[in-house]
């Protein structure tokens, strides 16, 4: 039996190794590890890209948040709506420069910002939206952006899982003010380490950021406001300027993988597969689908542990689409070598950190439901199909009613 992943980082570094190797022995040799042509080399080749006029790199997806609300002098007393459902740090940078999240409930199909709610909750201190492309599923931007406009709102798009994806015609990423990007190694655009990137429209916004990120310095040891230290390391810039080529090649390995798990698990009851968005072109950072039936039906093995050993009647799962089941299903998986996660089990704005915020249960119904159902199927560009039915075969085979 197989041992299946979640993400296998190995085999695209054996790929681009000879290409790499040389880059980077290159690189260390030049002695120039902060700054220099390699990240400005990056910073342009991302920029054409994604058809905006800049790119501002930084060290972090994160940062790459944090730096695009400083520069929008997004602060204390400030509001900005965004999704509950999504890693922490996008509402973290929130909250870190001093604004108050403001959390909209999501759509279950495409597991974004519900954009019929969004109105509803502008108020007269709401500054800006922060959609977040979630999963590499775009948000439909001129949907948003009209929002926006009508409402005159600032717009941050958070595109961490979403490098290479398209709303109509135009990458995500170039339809917001900021566009944040996040090079973690399992992005589908992944450093050997930590990075973020900034996509901007506007030149004299790009040039805020690079002094903020600079510790507030236009120029060394002149400082004209407080910043941080969040610089892409020469590095990683030289390992994802070599990437960059394979980006809308892995992504497109990525879609068939998704088509064959979404072709082959339609009907299994109590399964509900993902479905791309209609009029984008989704990169399927992670394939997630929802387990909303139990497994074993009424010999109730997600609430038993294990199936009885007794004659004694065991009744049905009292709560189909439980935690419990999904965990039955996880760890099901897990004995057969294959590796699931869940993204996300908590929603955010049921972490505790935010219940001073005043949400209560069953506020924000979809992602709370949703968090109890999620799991993430192994899924990246070189995912054999042996592989892929090894996953589908145990899917199967778990007893999902």
């Amino acid at each position: 039996m197989a041992t299946i992943p979640p993400l296998d980082l190995t085999q695209q570094y054996q790929t681009l190794a000879p290409e790499l190797d040389g880059a980077v022995q290159e690189l260390l040799a030049s002695g120039r590890y902060i700054g220099g042509s390699a990240v400005a080399t990056f910073e342009q080749a991302f920029a054409q890209y994604l058809g905006v006029p800049q790119v501002v790199s930084c060290n972090s997806g994160t940062d790459a948040l944090r730096l695009a609300l400083r520069a929008l002098d997004i602060g204390p007393g400030d509001e900005v709506i965004t999704s509950p459902f999504t890693f922490f740090a996008t509402a973290e940078t929130i909250s870190v420069v001093g604004a108050t999240p403001v959390f909209v409930d999501i759509d279950p199909v495409s597991f974004n910002l519900d954009l019929q709610q969004v109105a509803k909750a502008i108020t007269p201190r709401t500054r800006a939206l922060m959609p977040v492309h979630l999963f590499g599923q775009p948000v439909d931007m001129e949907r948003l952006m009209t929002l926006a406009q009508d409402y005159q709102l600032r717009v941050i798009e958070d595109c961490a899982q979403a490098a290479g994806a398209n709303w109509a015609d135009r990458k995500v990423g170039s339809w917001g003010d900021l566009g944040c990007f996040s090079f973690f190694p399992t992005k589908n655009l992944g450093a050997c380490g930590d990075g973020g990137a900034i996509a901007v429209q506007d030149p004299d916004l790009a040039l805020r950021m690079r002094h903020l990120k600079e510790h507030g310095s236009p120029q060394r040891y002149y400082h004209t406001e407080l910043g941080i230290n969040s610089r892409l390391d020469a590095l990683q810039a030289v390992i994802l300027t070599h990437k960059l080529p394979y980006l809308d090649r892995w992504n497109a390995q990525r879609r068939a993988i998704a088509d064959r798990y979404g072709q082959a698990l339609a009907g299994i009851p109590g399964l509900i597969v993902p479905q791309a968005v209609a009029g984008g072109t989704s990169v399927w950072n992670q394939y997630t689908v929802r387990i909303t039936g139990c497994p074993g039906g009424s010999l109730g093995r997600c609430t038993a542990g294990t199936q009885p050993q007794s004659a004694a009647p065991v009744p049905p799962c009292a709560t189909p689409g439980s935690p419990a089941c999904r965990e039955w299903v996880r760890q099901f998986l897990l004995d057969r070598g294959i590796t699931p996660m869940i993204y996300y089990p908590i929603p955010l704005h049921q972490q505790p950190v935010y219940q001073s915020l005043g949400y209560h249960p069953g506020q924000l119904p979809q992602a709370e439901r949703l968090a109890q159902e999620v799991l993430s199927l192994p899924l990246f560009p070189e995912l054999t199909p042996s592989q892929q039915d090894q996953v589908i075969e145990a899917l199967r085979a778990c007893g999902l009613t």
